[in-house]
């Protein structure tokens, strides 16, 4: 039996940690200000869905984008977004000047300059094709946010998201920068384990007990329960597979997949952080940001922690060990 915890070994430079993380909630009534910026799909679908899932943790949604227009559009119509009665506190949606990009508590980069159109998944992979373009963006943000003395959280959204954290951690502390793309990863085993569940058993146990890890997308481990009378290599095998293909099936139909990425990965997500609570994103793991059951305490980041299979973990470290590889193929580390 292994754990995950196995494939860290704190870095040198890490021994300093930031003294505070004032993204995370002291308790009822400590509402926090997220700015989302780039409103794409994504961060359009974000932005409607942090509207409702942020009232109660949430002060105020800014947005930014090139597109002024736009903002103005959302600040009009999301603001229109009320309960029946009018009596939720849902947090307002407020356009931001460019010098008040960090004036808060969350950064959520959505922004992209290159979104693969419908059928070039069948020649690369979209994400990684986004990924040079979308990292000198983010570069200037990081080092915006460095020059600003930000202490807040810079969460990423825009693929390859694990590569593009690791652009940031040039900039900023490690422990200021999560990925968000493993909520709708979850989101999408689940679905496929609902439909094989009446069929197969061993897809049963996977809303209670099943997991998901690594990178969002190539590399990702979908398992179909991490308790070790319920784990199946092989339907493990079968889930991974369909849950990163999830994606493609639904360009295949012609459509790009942002509607659940923008809710599960960011609206229902970002809550959970901002309580301290367990939530599936991606963290700083001994030199690459891996994706996996995680909470922020006063002492950083806790990893859910469970023994796990063998065969489970096997997996993991040739995860890990992949995206390591690829990490430092894209990235130089200072």
């Amino acid at each position: 039996m292994h754990r995950i915890t196995e494939l860290y070994s704190e870095y040198p430079y890490l021994k300093d940690h930031i003294s505070s993380y004032p993204w995370v909630s002291q308790g009822e009534g400590d509402l926090k200000r997220v700015h989302i910026i780039g409103l794409g799909d994504v961060g359009l679908n974000a932005t409607l869905g942090l509207r409702v899932t942020g009232a109660g943790c949430v002060s105020a949604i800014g947005i930014y984008d090139i597109d002024k227009k736009l903002c103005s559009r959302l600040e009009i119509e999301i603001n229109q977004i009320l309960s029946p009665l009018g009596q939720t506190p849902y947090p307002d949606v407020v356009i931001l000047q460019e010098e008040e990009l960090f004036d808060c508590d969350i950064f959520l980069f959505c922004a992209t300059k290159f979104v693969p159109p419908i059928g070039a998944e069948a020649h690369e992979d979209v994400r990684i094709a986004q990924f040079e373009e979308n990292r000198k963006i983010i570069a200037g943000y990081a080092k915006q946010a460095a020059a600003c003395g930000f202490k807040g959280l810079f969460g990423v959204v825009s693929d390859p998201l694990d590569l593009l954290c690791g652009e940031v951690v040039k900039y900023l502390h490690p422990d200021q920068i999560q990925g968000f793309g493993l909520g709708v990863m979850f989101a999408r085993a689940a679905y496929y384990s609902a439909k094989r569940a009446s069929d197969d058993p061993r897809f049963a146990c996977f809303p209670e007990n099943g997991r998901v890890y690594g990178p969002h997308g190539s590399g990702l481990v979908a398992v179909n329960s991490i308790l070790p009378g319920e784990y199946s290599d092989a339907a493990t095998g079968d889930l991974t597979g369909l849950t990163t293909s999830a994606n493609l099936t639904v360009r295949a139909l012609g459509y790009k997949p942002f509607i659940a990425p923008g809710v599960s990965s960011v609206a229902l997500t970002i809550p959970e952080v901002i309580a301290g609570n367990w939530n599936d994103s991606a963290r700083y793991l001994n030199g690459v940001f891996f994706g996996a059951r995680n909470r922020l305490t006063s002492a950083g980041t806790e990893w859910e922690n469970p023994p796990l299979p063998d065969d489970l973990f096997s997996r993991l470290q040739e995860s890990y060990h992949d995206l390591d590889r690829r990490t430092h193929e894209f990235i130089d580390f200072i």
